[in-house]
């Protein structure tokens, strides 16, 4: 049991220091400068066509949604004809 113990730690360390750990680019400095550039341009849709696609989608859902309370809010406020 013990011997499996040993063989499992010799291979997870193994494993681990031996992974190559890539460097990545430091891209803030590149987004600062890109947020911080007075354009005009609101910060929340300076990240491109993704944020402008996401702020859509969000006011969208939430005029449907605000729609929807009303609906409902005047549904139960208002009452039901009984026959």
């Amino acid at each position: 049991m013990f011997r499996h113990l040993r063989t499992l730690q010799q291979v997870s360390r193994r494993t681990l220091s031996s992974t190559a750990r890539r460097q990545l680019e430091n891209k803030v400095p590149v987004k600062q400068k890109l947020f911080q550039e007075d354009n005009g341009m609101p910060v929340h849709l300076k990240g491109g066509t993704t944020d402008a696609l996401l702020y859509r989608a969000t006011m969208a859902l939430t005029v449907f949604g605000c729609g929807y309370v009303l609906y409902a809010l005047i549904d139960a406020a208002l009452p039901k004809k009984k026959d």
